[in-house]
């Protein structure tokens, strides 16, 4: 990984490890890294930072940096937060962990989750009485579609689990998985 930038002297060389870190996982995730490294830095400031002050210490183009903050505003990942006696923007990053797990998976949800279940039950529903698709390409087709509609399901019976609770399940997810047979590997 390479150093921030000269201007990065203000993030300890810990701090900056994250941010770094957490650009390339968040690439990994199909999120732009620049995204991901202004998230990180605005989730480990104490201070609602500027954008300005962000694109000083990630040595970024203020312009790169406008477009990040407005997709982290978009996926409601961080605020504007109005300080007195500045007229500038400043921005503050959500910081309980599973509040921003929930708006991530909240937006995952509406960007991949809802498109792919209208494409499946429409290619299902087209499918069936296509009978120049195969039999096994329907078959498939369909579990595809009881998959997703699982997950979907999941997800609206997780998102209203209370915090308390879904700790616990976490918890017990490895005990339980370990219950299960070819688990304990």
């Amino acid at each position: 990984m390479t150093e921030i930038s000269e201007h990065a002297d203000k993030l300890s060389p810990i701090l900056e490890r994250f941010v770094l870190q957490w650009g390339d996982m968040g690439g990994q995730w199909g999120v732009n890294r620049s995204v991901s490294q202004i998230h990180a830095l605005l989730y480990l400031a104490e201070r609602p930072l500027t954008a300005e002050d962000i694109a000083e210490q990630l040595g970024m183009a203020r312009s790169n940096v406008s477009n990040s903050l407005k997709e982290l505003l978009a996926w409601n990942l961080i605020r504007r937060m109005p300080v007195r006696g500045d007229r500038r923007d400043h921005y503050e990053a959500e910081t309980d962990v599973w509040e921003i797990v929930a708006r991530i998976a909240h937006g995952r949800k509406e960007r991949e989750i809802d498109p792919a279940l209208a494409a499946l039950r429409a290619c299902v529903s087209a499918a069936e009485d296509d009978e120049t698709i195969h039999p096994v390409a329907k078959q498939r087709l369909k579990k595809m579609l009881e998959f997703t509609v699982a997950v979907d399901r999941w997800y609206g019976q997780m998102i209203h689990v209370p915090r308390t609770k879904l700790n616990l399940l976490l918890r017990a997810g490895a005990k339980i998985a370990a219950l299960l047979p070819g688990g304990k590997g």
